[in-house]
């Protein structure tokens, strides 16, 4: 399903002028806004009673949305992994570009980031003309929200936008990868046991 241009319009309106939002994302429903926007960033933490040590997920349409907010790794095997595995559900973490909000990154010289392959948030980051924060929408702690009657009922009278749409199949947050290892940091949710 792919949202209406009207829609898509209004919302990134709201994302440009620091407004918070949740949209279905490959597993989960995420929490976003403008990555670079650190009193929106500050939000989306004290809603979720995280920690901001922590950093976030930015997610994109394509690799150019990135620019600016990573450095381009130059190992021949890192950039075989990002065309293995992008556009997907796998995130990996990398250099940060300089001078990034430490809110984003945790205070770290790294931040996580993912191209996406799921229709609506591709939409989502195209109209607005950005990459997103993506953190799952849920309390610090708790499971990660797979309806959108659960995030209303947490988070709806924070909300300034709402992305309606399905999940992406995906049964929970991405799989985690560390761009200078390799290293799988947190591993995706095993697909479902098939019936006989």
């Amino acid at each position: 399903m792919t949202p209406s241009a009207v829609r898509l319009r209004r919302i990134r309106d709201q994302i440009l002028a620091g407004g918070v939002g949740a949209y279905p994302t490959e597993g989960v429903w995420g929490l976003g806004c403008d990555p670079l926007n650190e009193t929106a960033i500050r939000r989306i933490i004290r809603l979720k009673g995280r920690g901001s040590e922590k950093g976030l997920i930015v997610i994109a349409a394509g690799m150019d949305q990135l620019d600016g907010l990573v450095r381009w790794p130059t190992r021949p095997s890192v950039r075989q992994g990002l065309a293995e595995t992008w556009p997907g559900p796998v995130t990996w973490v990398m250099e940060a570009a300089p001078d990034l909000p430490a809110i984003l990154t945790g205070g770290r010289p790294t931040i996580a980031v993912r191209v996406t392959h799921h229709t609506p948030v591709i939409s989502l980051c195209r109209a607005a003309g950005t990459a997103l924060v993506s953190t799952s929408a849920n309390f610090s702690g708790r499971p990660a929200r797979k309806r959108r009657w659960q995030v209303m009922k947490d988070f709806g009278v924070n909300l300034d936008w709402l992305l309606p749409g399905p999940l992406g199949g995906q049964r929970g947050p991405s799989e985690i990868r560390d761009a200078a290892t390799g290293r799988v940091l947190r591993a995706a949710a095993p697909a479902p046991a098939k019936r006989p």
